[in-house]
């Protein structure tokens, strides 16, 4: 890519960013209520979206064989009792990120 390419591309990026993040607070303004179903997408799309994540992180995961999901369910009861202490959802991620990958590269390393 040319430094000229570089630029636009980065610029389209910001663009791009900045649009998505902007959008919702131009169509809903604080004087007229968000439509009901964006009030329930609200409340709904955090859980599933988590709900997703944890699908997606567990999909490969071969109980019968190596480490047998041993790392992947401490690194799940780090989360659940971080979250349940803290409340706090980055330090329950980033808790159970970090146990998960020291116990894959320490103890199940292999």
């Amino acid at each position: 890519m040319t430094l000229i390419q570089q630029i636009i591309t980065i610029g389209l990026c910001v663009l791009g960013t900045m649009t998505t993040r902007f959008l919702p607070f131009i169509v809903f303004t604080s004087k007229k209520p968000a439509p009901k179903y964006i009030q329930y997408l609200g409340k709904a799309l955090p859980a599933a979206v988590f709900g997703m994540l944890v699908v997606y992180c567990l999909k490969n995961v071969q109980i019968l064989t190596g480490s047998h999901g041993l790392p992947e369910l401490a690194a799940i009861f780090v989360v659940v009792i971080l979250h349940l202490k803290k409340r706090q959802m980055l330090l329950s991620i980033a808790g159970g990120t970090i146990c998960y990958m020291l116990l894959v590269q320490t103890l199940f390393a292999g």
